[in-house]
């Protein structure tokens, strides 16, 4: 790789890092490319990225960003996106399916993360989620209200 080809790189990770609400370092030594590939496939649907990057390039384009703190070492690949919730269900339910998969750390808010948080936020609703949950209260007097007015109307027409 070229120093030039190493400088778009470097450059196009920190807009993309700049942009992100969570970075999530994980290890993934050990899984098949048909694995990896099951990573992005479920990446991709949760609009979540999902690359392999040298360390020091990582690294480069992070302290760019304005996101350091984060310890880069042996092989890791790199998930981000502009949800927090979303980059770390994909880490963690992959986790949960592969051994050899194993978060490391993240950064999240501003903050280097460990991986209790990001299994944390892993089991919290998404936002759609939590918008039906309200839907379901909000209607719940409602319905009830027309169940017992049905009943009402069927024990006066049985009478």
């Amino acid at each position: 790789m070229t120093k030039s080809e190493k400088i778009e790189i470097v450059a196009s990770l920190q807009e993309d890092f700049k942009k992100s609400e969570a970075i999530v370092v994980c290890d993934y030594r050990g899984l098949s490319t048909k694995k990896l590939e099951v990573l992005r496939q479920n990446a991709r649907e949760s609009n979540v990225r999902v690359q392999i990057i040298k360390n020091t390039l990582a690294h480069l384009a992070l302290e760019n960003a304005g996101k350091s703190g984060l310890e880069l070492k042996d092989t890791n690949i790199y998930l981000w996106g502009e949800d927090q919730l979303s980059v770390s269900k994909v880490a963690s339910k992959f986790e949960d399916d592969h051994e050899q998969f194993k978060i490391k750390m993240a950064f999240i808010e501003g903050s280097v993360a460990d991986v209790a948080k990001v299994k944390a936020l892993a089991k919290m609703p998404s936002r759609n989620e939590l918008l039906a949950m309200l839907l379901q209260v909000w209607n719940a007097p409602l319905q009830n209200f027309v169940i017992g007015l049905n009943a009402l109307k069927t024990k006066k027409e049985s009478e």
